[in-house]
């Protein structure tokens, strides 16, 4: 199991490191103003956001296979079911997000 830290640093991006079995990455994330409504979890704190963004992608890959600089508005390019299933895992709100 991999453990995930976020940290929120001082110029508004996060800090996600992660440990497992046998490797340790780190990774700077954007999250874009507007991105939390956008995706129906306006209510979230975006650390939250955040984690649970990194649980979707290792679900999907191995940490280093993550980018080691990104913007959470990134992922559904890479994994169209994204936003979808981040509402999902958040509890967010379907009225105003992408399907």
């Amino acid at each position: 199991m991999v453990q995930i830290s976020v940290t929120r640093q001082a110029d508004g991006t996060f800090l996600v490191e992660t440990q497992g079995n046998r490797a340790k990455t780190s990774h700077l994330v954007n999250v874009p103003e507007e991105l939390p409504a956008a995706l129906g979890c306006g209510h979230v704190p975006q650390e939250d956001l955040v984690r649970a963004s990194f649980e979707f992608l290792l679900e999907r890959e191995p940490a280093t296979s993550i980018l080691r600089r990104f913007s959470l508005d990134e992922i559904s390019h890479y994994f169209p079911d994204y936003a979808r299933a981040i509402r999902v895992r958040l509890g967010g709100d379907d009225r105003n997000a992408p399907q």
